[in-house]
């Protein structure tokens, strides 16, 4: 007779091994996708939208009067000028959650935002290693295995197989 915790723990692995990759790959790409629109929120005026309430603040939008200044003090990387570094982290961070979100060009949008992670790491926060780990472990899993059934890439590659 075999131990009863081995085989429990064995039915529980079964179980957790059931876990829908499509509903993990959503749950990553949502919560990903949000860290990264927020911050992009932080640097621009004139344009707002609420992923979770859906609320949208039209108008035409433009760099937030704080966040020059914050290139050029605190998020300095080498060999961007602060103003270019300033529009393009709020491009990357408004586009590129966008189509993670839907799952559209989802591995190559989940690599620009490694490498805008890792720049973050190793040129303005070295010591956020937990947050810009767990932030490259959704990442990667985006990059390894795509954006799971819920996205727009999955209907692209079930038309053209």
């Amino acid at each position: 007779m075999k131990p009863a915790l081995p085989r429990l723990v064995q039915q529980i692995i079964y179980l957790f091994e059931k876990i829908p990759y499509s509903l993990i790959a959503f749950i990553a790409r949502f919560s990903i996708a949000a860290v990264f629109w927020k911050s992009g929120q932080t640097k621009v005026e004139g344009f707002a939208v609420d992923l979770i309430s859906g609320t949208f603040q039209p108008g035409v939008p433009h760099l937030a009067s704080s966040t020059l200044p914050l290139f050029r003090s605190e998020y300095r990387v080498p060999l961007l000028s602060p103003e270019v570094a300033a529009h393009m982290a709020a491009f990357a961070e408004h586009v590129f959650p966008l189509l993670i979100l839907v799952g559209f060009a989802t591995r190559f949008s989940a690599l620009a935002l490694l490498g805008m992670t890792l720049t973050i790491q190793l040129f303005i926060y070295p010591d956020a290693y937990p947050t810009h780990g767990t932030w490259s472990a959704l990442l990667l899993l985006l990059m390894a295995n795509g954006p799971g059934r819920l996205s727009i890439d999955q209907l692209i590659a079930r038309r053209y197989r």
